[in-house]
């Protein structure tokens, strides 16, 4: 029986719903790709909201976008879609170029926990999970599934930690789950700068590309049999759960000797040049594998040989290289994930149009994003626009509030469940453009960790715009934070300033200043902000005043030192008075003066009193609020689409 044929055979045994997490990676599309060309109840998870390179002619309908570290979004989704087999391949930190430790941690340990912990609630037939011989590091000549693990990198570590965490769900929880430890697998869709593509792509020029020394050694599996031994597994689930399984050749290669296949099959006459590639720190002589416990278990042995798989990635490179390249170059492109949060209320009309420059904007910066709309219990019409936006667009996502909690609160709902590496704050009614974010993302990309909107003229009521600037004036000359001038809530922030603004515990927030508070790295971008687009403003004198009094009693002891200074300065001009009507009672006796000046002294210190009172009573009506500790919104709905 061909390769092929087995393979069709082990994916017409699977037990449907299936699911693969991970798809957008090497092996995972290999995996969809190979069970949807003989059955079509098969799902494709990818952590991205957006169609990576590798299923890009894939139906969308097979195509589903989770975060594994987002249980909720897990939970969700097995609700929705009841799987029976999992395949498990998302994976961060295997490349050099993945070198956030801390997602390595989240995806390789904690990803795979929640995704255990969920499915452990299901019904599964088949859990496999993608292991890595790197978990075996520093000990890894053909170990045996068995012995020591000695990882060297942190990828490595996260990698035995899953294995053992397998182990464990396996044998003490009884769940039907398997850790295949690949070795170096190779074939259609891999990375285009791994080592096997840009061999082929430079032996194709009759060249070489830069290499390490030559003895460095691999064990090389082509990917059609990776994906049989993983099928394999998911079948066979009454003898290896619990296990982990080697997925190897069991030959050791050098790089010299895939140097000379290469040598061979392009015809290249010239010799390669050794060390011209420096060596990873996990770079090892002596990497391969013994896949006796694969074939004692599932029946798998590798099938392809090294010459072979090398043929067939090359047919397959030759027809898909120049659109491999394009589109890996292009998500290359996409360094960073927006998130823009939009407080709405009383703004039906304008959202509509605000998606649309939003999406129009992101795209032509060249970023992944996503759109988080928060309804503050808005009176009109929005909860039925976001829904339809939200079912049309997966980037969108709504939050709903039980009632109106104000903007702050809405800024800050959308900021907690904000996945971007920056973070958008705009008020829903377009006085904010979408525009701008170029500019603020320029900012961004020159190291800020925060870019704010600096106001330089308003359109509109001119008597208000004056207000408006004495106050930001006033602000900043009281305020014991530098607060920037003329700068409202419209701005771009890195996810660690967002992270620290989520943590404050303070209940009565005003963001602009708690944005200043925190400090890094700042700028501002100059703006003219227009009047709305619709509708009229729902600020008014008394909401103005309370804006105002909330930014001064949160972020100033100006007042209060104020009535220290006042009542000092007066207990001094009571003392001279003293003296003075001393001085009066002898020089002019029998002459009584001042009814009018102790009926003016009563008012002026009754109202000094009632003043000081009145100060104090703000920062102690703020001390009873945060005393509280009531939440600072609370969320009726989500919405998401195909959530």
């Amino acid at each position: 029986m061909s390769l092929q044929d087995k393979i069709r055979t082990e994916v017409l045994k699977l037990e449907g719903p299936i699911v693969v997490f991970g798809a957008g990676g090497f092996i995972g599309a290999n995996l969809v790709r190979a069970i949807l060309e003989h059955r079509q109840d098969v799902y494709a998870v990818t952590s991205k909201p957006f169609i990576p390179w590798r299923l890009d002619d894939i139906a969308p309908a097979h195509i589903l976008h989770c975060n594994i570290i987002k249980r909720h979004q897990l939970e969700n989704l097995f609700h929705d879609h009841r799987f029976k087999t999992i395949f498990d391949l998302a994976a961060y930190g295997a490349y050099s170029k993945q070198s956030d430790v801390q997602l390595t941690y989240e995806t390789n340990f904690i990803g795979l926990l929640n995704l255990l912990e969920v499915a452990s609630q299901f019904s599964i037939r088949a859990f496999v999970h993608a292991g890595s011989s790197s978990e075996y590091g520093l000990n890894a000549a053909a170990p045996k599934e068995d012995a020591p693990l000695s990882p060297n990198s942190h990828y490595a570590v996260t990698k035995a930690s899953a294995a053992q965490m397998i182990k464990y769900y396996g044998t003490v929880k009884e769940m039907p789950v398997v850790n295949l430890r690949y070795y170096s697998i190779y074939g259609a869709y891999e990375e285009p700068d791994r080592l096997i593509p840009r061999l082929i792509e430079m032996g194709m020029r009759k060249t070489y590309p830069p290499l390490v020394q030559p003895d460095i050694s691999r064990d090389f599996v082509y990917i059609d049999d990776a994906v049989l031994a993983t099928l394999l597994s998911a079948n066979s689930m009454e003898q290896v759960a619990g296990q982990s399984l080697n997925i190897a050749s069991g030959s050791k290669t050098t790089i010299r000797d895939i140097a000379a296949t290469v040598q061979e099959i392009f015809g290249i006459a010239s010799n390669p040049e050794w060390g011209d590639f420096p060596n990873r720190k996990w770079d090892l002589s002596e990497w391969y594998g013994d896949a006796t416990l694969a074939r004692q278990q599932i029946g798998w042995s590798n099938e392809t040989t090294l010459k072979d798989g090398l043929l067939k990635t090359l047919e397959w490179q030759k027809s898909y290289s120049k659109p491999l390249y394009e589109k890996k170059l292009a998500q290359d492109k996409i360094r960073h994930k927006l998130t823009a949060v939009i407080a709405c209320y009383k703004d039906a009309q304008a959202i509509p149009f605000m998606h649309e420059r939003l999406t129009k904007t992101f795209r032509k910066i060249g970023v992944d994003y996503e759109i988080i709309f928060v309804n503050d219990c808005s009176p009109d019409n929005t909860d039925e626009v976001l829904q339809k936006i939200v079912n049309e667009d997966d980037h969108v996502i709504a939050i709903e509030h039980s009632r109106n909690f104000g903007s702050q609160a809405a800024f800050l709902s959308g900021m907690e469940i904000s996945t971007g590496d920056g973070v958008i704050l705009l008020d829903g009614d377009l006085q904010d453009p979408p525009e701008l974010i170029e500019e603020f993302y320029k900012k961004y990309l020159e190291g800020y960790d925060v870019v704010y909107g600096r106001r330089v003229a308003r359109e509109g009521n001119q008597t208000l715009v004056t207000f408006y600037k004495l106050f930001y004036r006033l602000f900043r000359s009281v305020s014991y934070v530098p607060i920037p001038l003329d700068a409202g809530d419209f701005s771009l922030m890195d996810r660690k300033v967002v992270d620290e603004l989520v943590k404050l515990p303070e209940t009565d927030q005003f963001m602009r200043g708690l944005r200043a508070w925190v400090g890094f790295k700042q700028t501002g971008v100059d703006y003219v902000r227009p009047e709305r687009m619709f509708g009229v403003t729902t600020n008014n004198m008394r909401k103005n005043l309370a804006w105002a009094r909330k930014a001064i009693f949160s972020f100033s002891f100006v007042p209060l030192e104020l009535m220290t200074y006042l009542g000092w300065s007066l207990t001094i001009f009571s003392f001279i008075a003293i003296i003075a009507q001393i001085v009066m009672y002898f020089v002019m006796p029998g002459n009584p003066h001042g009814v009018t000046t102790i009926i003016v002294l009563i008012l002026f210190f009754g109202g000094l009193q009632m003043l000081g009172i009145s100060v104090l009573g703000e920062y102690q009506a703020k001390i009873l609020e945060e005393t509280k500790r009531r939440p600072k919104f609370i969320r009726r709905n989500v919405y998401r689409k195909n959530y």
